[in-house]
């Protein structure tokens, strides 16, 4: 094989996608099993597409920080390697479709020019760390949270403990308690507070949307900032060691907690604290210097007046900086070319600083905009059909990909969502300046687009009348953010065939507008109706005994619906194969190795625990010994060989649970790599054996 040279610098980087095109080679060539090239390629952001023989591409932004010469490198390689479409998403990604996989080495590359990467975008990973767009520039923020957000991102990235965990694990940081990053739903969520001048974290633990959605609880009134990194660590730990491994729909860290309990759960977090690298891990946040554009006067001519008063009202926000503001702009349903992308660059360069954000809206936000540069700013969006009233608001409607690209879509997601804001922007737009509603649809029941947390939400579904099936969508209400680390989950209303959802959406609107008393907000009207009144008047729309031809066509489409569902890998797979775990034992020793000889004791020691777990269950495979916990696998292994005890001297749980009891230190991680490679080699004579 022949492998494709790059210009990168950092080497890390580089092996790391010299091995992607190597894996590549060994699975077209049958020398490596499906299920552990799929692993690999998720942890390196190369997502299996709907469409046979491409992949989408998903490329790391993190907590949504963009400058405008990433855009343009995203930009190309959409245009060289895709078909020059941007999709912005729910966690602050952009992702490409229709990729080669042949092609995904070269074009992780090219993005590394700009610093960009893929890695740990996909599979059972700490995905993208979001943070809220206004971190900086939040008037009523404690501090800026963005340092923050991204030490933590580099400390995590490619750390040994979060890349083969049981599930993927979300983490995200809020400016100040409107808590627009929604931290309740996420695995670990962040919120600045300060006390006696001392900066630290509200700290949310185990929230998570899906099928089960479930609300973090509150762990923590103050982490002080210097325990955000030892903190995050043991929990990610405890995860990796108890989390579920087997069964994919429990294998969240929600689960866990309900399982054990809460205090249980911080119990473990403090004993593996012992084997941190770090127990006080510092940020001194730098001093960020704005770059601030020209000033550009400008007189807006009297033909945009009335659209740039509304623009100003519903897309554009005062910062904590003097005479500066940030520029929201709708982006529909989280789609740009890369056309418009490279236009709006040129923008960004000329009128605003250049620190651009992806909201988790599917959005974009311009910050660091003069307040002289306002005029001209909206009047270049108007001739790129980027100025349309409404970020953020009713008609900025977030939709996951559904059954436009999505494995596991069910329905069309971003079909439905075009309709939907044609209805809004045609018959309801005083609800774009006057309300904050949000509409939400996924696809599945995954929740990517978050209908679980929308006032409005759908998801996508089927329907069967009589021997026939139609596309429908699940209504859901009552869902939102209350601030501060607490949210509401939407409660489920009924399943309508997906083509009356328009109708079921005036329904809602117009009831809203029409009963609701001075000034009640959208979810203070539901609260005050309930779930029952809103089933008795659209439960007419259930009624599948009329469905027309049309009804059993999907939005966006000509042909008639088909459900068709692939193997999803947004949650990540099961890839331990039996023949495959030794091998992964002994380059985790390899791995540990290397981290001994650079001194990065603490990563040499988790390399050299997953390889005792990972051989320890490729002996535990051939029998009927559970081994959906790493834990498990450390009991059971006793249980099953006792052997192993009159070898050892000790038992095998003993023996691994060394972590925990020591701190990282030279003689420690070459003593536990010594031991890991002895009990590797039992295991594999033990197996020989067996053969």
């Amino acid at each position: 094989m022949q492998s494709f040279r790059t210009e990168l610098e950092d080497p890390i980087v580089q092996k790391d996608i010299l091995e992607l095109e190597q894996k590549i080679y060994a699975y077209k060539n049958g020398s490596l099993d499906e299920d552990r090239f799929r692993s690999l390629r998720l942890a390196r952001g190369v997502y299996g597409q709907r469409q046979t023989g491409v992949q989408m591409v998903r490329i790391k932004i993190p907590f949504g920080e963009i400058s405008a010469q990433q855009i343009i490198r995203i930009a190309e390689v959409s245009d060289q390697y895709s078909n020059g479409n941007l999709h912005l998403t729910t966690r602050q990604d952009i992702q490409i479709h229709h990729v080669s996989l042949d092609e995904t080495p070269q074009l992780w590359a090219e993005l590394e020019k700009d610093k960009i990467t893929l890695r740990e975008a996909c599979g059972n990973t700490v995905r993208n760390i979001t943070a809220s767009i206004f971190a900086g520039i939040d008037k009523k923020e404690a501090f800026d949270a963005t340092p923050y957000a991204k030490v933590l991102f580099e400390y995590l990235l490619r750390n040994p403990i979060c890349q083969e965990m049981g599930r993927k694990f979300k983490i995200a940081f809020a400016s100040s308690a409107k808590d627009d990053a929604l931290t309740f739903m996420h695995d670990l969520g962040f919120i600045p507070k300060v006390r006696e001048g001392n900066r630290g974290f509200k700290v949310l633990l185990g929230g998570g949307i899906g099928s089960q959605p479930n609300h973090a609880k509150p762990v923590n009134e103050f982490l002080g900032v210097d325990q955000l990194i030892p903190f995050t660590e043991a929990v990610i730990r405890v995860f990796d060691k108890y989390g579920e491994r087997d069964r994919r729909n429990k294998a969240r860290l929600k689960f866990l907690i309900n399982e054990i309990g809460l205090d249980k759960f911080l119990e473990l977090v403090e004993l593996n604290k012992v084997a941190l690298p770090n127990s006080s891990y510092p940020i001194i946040p730098h001093e960020l210097s704005i770059r601030l554009p020209r000033i550009y006067p400008y007189k807006l001519p009297d033909v945009f007046n009335s659209l740039y008063t509304k623009w100003l009202k519903s897309n554009v926000f005062e910062q904590k900086q003097y005479d500066l503001f940030a520029v929201g702009i709708q982006i529909d349903r989280g789609d740009i070319r890369s056309t418009v992308a490279r236009k709006l660059v040129s923008l960004i360069k000329k009128y605003t600083g250049d620190d651009t954000r992806i909201s988790i809206g599917q959005s974009l936000l311009l910050r660091h905009v003069p307040k002289e540069n306002l005029p001209i700013l909206f009047q270049e969006l108007v001739f790129l059909k980027l100025a349309n009233p409404g970020f953020h608001k009713i008609n900025d409607i977030v939709a996951c990909p559904g059954t436009d690209t999505c494995n596991l879509g069910i329905a069309s997601s971003m079909g439905l969502a075009k309709e939907l804001q044609k209805v809004i922007e045609i018959e309801f737009p005083e609800l774009i300046l006057e309300e904050d509603i949000s509409i939400k649809i996924s696809g599945c029941m995954n929740a990517c687009g978050q209908h679980t947390i929308a006032n409005i939400g759908f998801q996508g579904m089927t329907i069967k009348a009589g021997n026939k099936i139609a596309p429908a969508t699940q209504l859901l209400l009552g869902g939102g953010n209350i601030g501060d680390g607490k949210g509401r989950f939407a409660e489920k209303l009924l399943k309508v065939p997906s083509k009356r959802s328009p109708n079921v959406l005036r329904w809602i609107l117009n009831d809203f507008q029409n009963n609701r008393i001075k000034n009640e907000s959208f979810l203070g009207y539901f609260d005050r109706k309930g779930n029952d009144y809103y089933y008795q008047n659209l439960k007419h729309f259930a009624d599948v005994s009329c469905l027309h031809d049309e009804d059993f066509i999907d939005w966006g489409n000509t042909e008639k619906y088909e459900k068709a569902i692939g193997i999803g890998e947004c949650a990540g797979v099961a890839i331990d194969l039996v023949t495959t775990l030794i091998f992964e034992a002994e380059d985790k020793l390899l791995l540990a190795q290397e981290c001994l000889d650079k001194s990065a004791f603490a990563d040499s020691i988790y390399h050299s625990y997953s390889a005792q777990t990972h051989a320890a269950k490729a002996l535990l495979t051939s029998t009927n010994a559970k081994t959906n916990s790493h834990a498990l696998i450390h009991q059971n292994f006793d249980i099953e060989f006792a052997d192993f005890k009159n070898e050892f001297g000790n038992n095998f749980e003993i023996l691994i649970s060394a972590i925990n009891e020591n701190t990282p230190s030279q003689a420690f991680a070459l003593q536990y790599l010594t031991q890991a490679q002895s009990i590797i080699q039992w295991i594999k004579n033990y197996r020989n054996a067996q053969k």
